[in-house]
């Protein structure tokens, strides 16, 4: 009887030993592949604002050129859209560290959304001047972070602008249900199938990598907007849009 314990009590701790090796392995393999996802993404999304950047600032010092008023502003221009850019991408890359280090501490209270979505728009610039708000002034207030929710909005909106196409303006709407409160991001573009829905949040994730990547980003919006929703206790969410395009969901609290 001695003998079968010792036996069963060696195999459970060979078992646990293996599954402490699995654990580890499977947690280095993806430390592995976002470090090799980082490391394109500095290569390529962080190196190309800075060489538009360089470009414009190395034309206006051209001691043997007279620019005209128009091609000063213009270089100045995109001095200005391309630091934008860069902000962009080492924000989210910042935000995307302090989700996976479970560093994120939001200070939850009552929050209107008709104060949050404007100034999420206004961060973006003039790439945000065609979105559709709807948004009253008399929907509840949620439990959020007003820091962080505006971000998840910048960050959902900015990827609806650059994936939801030219012919209709991306819109922001919001509704009630129930004790929730549901703010939709809603484009028009080729939409996302239900295989990848899941996909698109994960870090460096990009389902059009085939095509053009200017102004595409290192695909961490969506990552960083579900990691910061989840922490105000809410969800981030895929739908269709009805007609055609994306509609993504964020759905948090309401404030009595």
């Amino acid at each position: 009887m001695l003998n079968a314990f010792a036996s069963n009590l060696s195999a459970a701790l060979d078992r646990r030993r293996l599954s402490a090796q699995a654990a580890e392995a499977s947690a280095l393999a993806e430390a592995n592949e976002l470090r090799s996802a980082l490391l394109q993404a500095v290569s390529h999304d962080l190196r190309t604002p800075l060489a538009g950047i360089k470009a414009s600032v190395n034309s206006l010092r051209q001691p043997d050129v007279e620019w005209t008023e128009g091609e000063t502003a213009e270089f100045l221009a995109t001095v200005e859209d391309e630091t934008d850019r860069l902000t962009n991408l080492v924000d989210n890359l910042l935000d995307m560290s302090r989700i996976q280090a479970d560093a994120v501490m939001p200070a939850l209270r009552a929050t209107t959304l008709d104060e949050v979505v404007p100034a999420a728009l206004a961060s973006l610039g003039p790439r945000a001047r065609d979105v559709v708000v709807d948004v009253s002034e008399s929907a509840p207030p949620v439990l959020a972070d007003p820091a962080l929710l505006e971000r998840v909005v910048a960050n959902l909106v900015d990827n609806a602008i650059t994936h939801g196409g030219s012919t209709c303006p991306v819109r922001v709407e919001a509704g009630v249900v129930g004790d929730r409160v549901l703010l939709r991001v809603i484009d028009r573009g080729g939409g996302i199938g239900t295989d990848d829905r899941e996909r698109v949040f994960h870090p460096f994730q990009r389902l059009d990598d085939a095509a053009p990547r200017s102004g595409a980003g290192v695909g961490l919006g969506l990552a960083v907007a579900r990691g910061f929703t989840r922490a105000m206790r809410g969800e981030l969410t895929v739908d269709d849009t009805p007609g055609g395009g994306t509609t993504m969901i964020v759905e948090l609290e309401a404030c009595p």
